[in-house]
């Protein structure tokens, strides 16, 4: 108790910060993920090649490989990034929304073809198709697999600790190197707060599921 009444400020900001990675990196892979999973099932040919190429590139690269690109590799190309925590952001966002889009893909393909012949037929377009008929029927199946998903981005943001970002891990780190002989305390409490976010997080994806279910 003690580690965590005399680390009160550092432990708050670092549980916000993660909290902060980890809901607008979240916010980031749904959007791109979905694009990407949109593109990697469209008509056009050329946008199926550059959304499987984005998703198999994404999947075999190491995420401290990513974080390395973006916080060193582009301000060097001349694309400034305002702060660490930013760049931690984007790089969280981009390399999760290839897994996203794997999840979206894979509920799309539970949605029966008869579906998509039926909106064709009615003149809607790929895009209208997508969203009207398609995404609607399955979110029920992308639930379960996008709960997974988060909870792995929760854990991916300790690695912001290596760039900078005071995050939870970071925090555990600082007060390492403050009270050596309190590390086992803080590293307790330091995993009940990830714990918190995955937990809770876990309890409002079960509670989507149920709320998108359809009733047999």
């Amino acid at each position: 108790m003690h580690v965590l009444t005399a680390n009160a400020s550092l432990l708050a900001q670092a549980f916000a910060t993660t909290l902060l990675l980890s809901l607008a990196g979240g916010v980031l892979a749904a959007a791109v993920g979905l694009l990407v999973g949109v593109a990697r099932m469209s008509p056009v040919p050329f946008l199926q090649r550059v959304g499987a190429a984005y998703v198999e590139v994404i999947r075999n690269t190491p995420l401290t490989v990513v974080f390395f690109l973006i916080v060193f590799v582009l301000p060097q190309l001349g694309l400034t990034i305002p702060s660490y925590t930013v760049a931690a952001i984007i790089a969280l966002g981009f390399y999760t929304a290839a897994f996203v889009s794997e999840a979206v893909r894979a509920g799309v393909n539970t949605v029966g073809r008869g579906q998509a012949e039926a909106a064709r037929a009615l003149g809607m377009s790929f895009l209208e198709n997508m969203r009207f008929i398609i995404i609607p029927q399955a979110l029920r199946s992308v639930v379960p697999p996008l709960a997974n998903v988060w909870t792995a981005l929760v854990k991916n943001t300790s690695i912001a600790a290596g760039f900078g970002v005071l995050e939870l891990t970071a925090a555990g780190q600082r007060i390492n190197f403050l009270e050596p002989a309190a590390v086992v305390q803080a590293l307790l409490w330091i995993a009940a707060a990830y714990l918190v976010i995955t937990l809770g997080s876990a309890a409002g994806f079960r509670r989507l599921e149920h709320r998108l279910a359809v009733p047999r």
